[in-house]
């Protein structure tokens, strides 16, 4: 999350604080410092708002308690966790990577719940059974409260809440298909999302009585990352009907080991400044190696018509290869995962079928959008 600042780590995982977690820290602390003052006049001076003060903090521990629980079952699972951020609106755990199956799915969905009814048992036990004083009691009972709200608000089966990824779940379990989970989550959550904006702003223009300012932001929150996650998703269906083949640059640079530098330079590079880089190929069409444009400097121009290519190619050890019938989304989880610019695409046997950019990527679903469009 952007802006956010850390503040260490928690478990080995790195923890931190969104800027707008602050206004709401002051928020609780001088509204339910003042409820406090109000309520238990015997307080007197600044004690309320210390005490609220504390409340807040144990609110938001309620928070992070709920996003560990994500994080637990996720890291049980093998999913390392990249951080955990607290923010304006509650928290969030952030994985490395999505789980195998539904049923995976589902745990690290519903930890966040059972943590937060937990708390609320916990809390609910110790405000009716222990001599508390009149104070304590009611920043106890408020704990309970919230970690129930947070629960059951939770569970709304709308993503990016997680009930919507515990639909997404169950929708992955009947389709075998993740991003058909996501996407039915995502239009959900988008609907939740559209109620609360509308009674939001009803409840400000003073007709309805149920809602608020906050109902109304909650809403925007829900209908932003709803949307956001089901256009993702849609965008992966689509990936993963292509394969590494199908994106292909269509001029991938590609040259014979068996070539002369003279003709090498004369078919593949005058005249031609796309690529720097080509990929080298033994008789049968194997990679055995790359060759830059760079590189002729180091023979004299001379001798270009007795050297051949493969007695300048790097080793192909180097190269980032994958098959050419994975999946087009698995490619890209690569490329983004080691930052790379381009990969060689091989078939199973060892031939080169050619380069795969970012950019063939776009412009293969530029192609498909323009061909719907037609």
């Amino acid at each position: 999350m952007k802006g956010s600042i850390r503040i260490g780590s928690l478990f080995g995982i790195p923890f931190y604080i969104n800027p707008s977690w602050f206004f709401v820290l002051g928020l609780i602390t001088l509204t339910y410092g003042t409820d406090l003052g109000q309520s238990f006049p015997q307080l007197g001076g600044i004690f309320p708002w210390i005490l609220g003060f504390i409340a807040a903090i144990l609110l938001f521990s309620s928070v992070l308690a709920h996003e560990l629980g994500h994080s637990f079952v996720a890291i049980a699972q093998g999913i390392p966790v990249k951080s955990i951020t607290l923010f304006i609106f509650g928290g969030l755990a952030t994985l490395e990577k999505e789980s195998e199956t539904p049923l995976q799915a589902f745990l690290v969905a519903i930890a966040g719940p059972v943590v937060s009814l937990l708390l609320f048992v916990l809390f609910a036990v110790i405000s009716f059974s222990l001599p508390l004083a009149a104070p304590i009691k009611a920043i106890v009972s408020l704990l309970a409260y919230i970690n129930l709200v947070l629960a059951l608000f939770n569970l709304i089966p709308g993503l990016p809440l997680d009930g919507g990824n515990v639909l997404k779940s169950i929708v992955w379990k009947i389709t075998g298909n993740p991003n058909k989970g996501v996407i039915f989550a995502g239009r959900v959550g988008q609907v939740f999302g559209w109620l609360a904006v509308i009674m939001g702003g009803l409840a400000i223009a003073g007709i309805s009585s149920i809602g608020s300012v906050w109902t109304l932001f909650i809403g925007w929150f829900l209908l932003q990352n709803a949307g956001f996650a089901a256009q993702s998703a849609s965008v992966s269906e689509k990936l993963s009907n292509y394969t590494a083949e199908d994106a292909v640059a269509e001029d991938s640079p590609i040259v014979s080991a068996s070539l002369t530098l003279r003709k090498f330079v004369n078919d593949y590079v005058i005249g031609k400044d796309k690529w720097r880089k080509f990929l080298v190929t033994d008789e049968e069409g194997k990679l055995i190696g790359e060759i830059a444009t760079e590189d002729l400097k180091q023979i004299p121009t001379s001798q270009w018509t007795e050297i051949k290519v493969e007695e300048l190619i790097k080793e192909s050890a180097g190269i980032t290869t994958v098959k050419s019938n994975q999946s087009l989304m698995e490619v890209i989880q690569l490329i983004e995962k080691q930052n790379l610019s381009e990969i060689a695409v091989i078939k199973e046997d060892g031939v080169v079928v050619g380069l795969l950019e970012k950019t063939s990527i776009i412009n293969l679903l530029k192609q498909e959008a323009e061909a719907k469009a037609a």
